[in-house]
């Protein structure tokens, strides 16, 4: 039901463009307001999603860790496992954002209907699936900058030549438009195959996957299918959102508004939903603390002198009222 929910919402975000652009010619609202828009809604709710993650009390040292911390000389201590410098937190967390080697070690555990029986595994295919979409991802998002940038930077058309090495024709075949379509099927079919995932699935889980999916199989159209728009035309409203002197040239094509639309909404939904992990894997204090407790003693910055009341103080203060009211006192006076 939550997968249906997702679906029917992504339904109406499509038909809502097709018909914007389609039949109420409102390519000006699809093609300046509605990204504009997204862009601030991204922006103000990014650095504030930030800001709150920041101001959170870390009374405590809570870094997970799996070695042995750097105590005593005679004993051999795990730097990466357990960083207790700076430069060691900034190793871990490079693999981590990089490599996602905490998903890549991750083990669960299933249970097998013959005996049954426990049996322990790893969680190898969701690691791969989840690198090489966040990859892709990266890659495709680098090569949009030649809409954005005049000339197109060096870098761009490198990683494009790299991205396009299976070239068999024309245009250019790039691998990730596949690998990510390919990872986001695999993520998709993950949650609807595996009963327990599928238990603990939200509706926003589902609703990030088709969005992306939608926006992955919307540029595949436009790129390799005979529903292809001009390049220029994008080039021109694309140059002119980044100059913020907004034109909206003529008969780009109803599928790149859709593919547009949908992306704004991308950008609108990030910080509040779950894709917020890009920002929150900086703040989290079980990757960015050092495991230092043996070497430095950690003072909770939060630990502020607290004013206290004693009983015996509030006694003193209601004394007459509790004698009054029959109640026990401990002190007469």
């Amino acid at each position: 039901m939550a997968a249906i929910s997702a679906l029917l919402i992504l339904a109406v975000l499509i038909v809502v463009s097709m018909v914007g652009t389609g039949m109420a010619d409102l390519d000006f609202l699809f093609g300046v307001v509605f990204p504009y828009a997204a862009i601030l809604i991204f922006l103000v709710g990014f650095i504030y999603r930030i800001i709150r993650w920041a101001q959170s009390p870390v009374p405590f040292k809570i870094t997970t860790t799996c070695g042995q911390q750097k105590s005593l000389d005679w004993i051999k201590d795990s730097p990466f496992e357990a960083p207790h410098s700076k430069l060691a937190v900034i190793g871990r967390m490079l693999m981590e954002i990089l490599f996602f080697r905490s998903l890549f070690r991750n083990t669960k555990v299933d249970l097998k209907k013959d005996g049954p029986r426990v049996v322990y595994g790893g969680s190898k295919w969701l690691w791969l699936a989840g690198l090489a979409f966040h990859w892709s991802f990266l890659i495709i998002l680098l090569r949009h900058y030649r809409f954005f940038a005049d000339p197109v930077p060096f870098f761009v058309s490198g990683i494009e030549s790299l991205d396009s090495f299976f070239q068999i024709g024309l245009p250019l075949f790039y691998i990730t438009d596949a690998i990510i379509l390919i990872a986001l099927t695999y993520l998709f079919l993950r949650r609807v195959a595996d009963p327990k995932m599928r238990f603990i699935s939200l509706g926003s889980d589902y609703f990030a996957l088709f969005l992306l999916l939608a926006i992955g199989v919307t540029g595949v159209l436009m790129r390799y299918t005979p529903m292809r728009v001009d390049i220029i035309s994008i080039k021109e409203l694309a140059m002119g959102l980044v100059s913020l002197k907004p034109v909206v040239p003529a008969d780009i094509g109803s599928i790149f508004y859709i593919h547009l639309f949908l992306v704004s909404v991308l950008f609108a939904y990030f910080p509040f939903s779950k894709l917020m992990h890009m920002g929150g894997v900086f703040m989290s204090p079980t990757r960015n603390m050092a495991n230092d407790n043996r070497v430095k003693r950690h003072v909770n910055p939060w630990d502020y002198p607290v004013k206290t009341h004693t009983y015996e103080e509030w006694e003193d203060e209601f004394r007459e009222l509790m004698r009054a009211a029959g109640m026990p006192l401990e002190k007469e006076k």
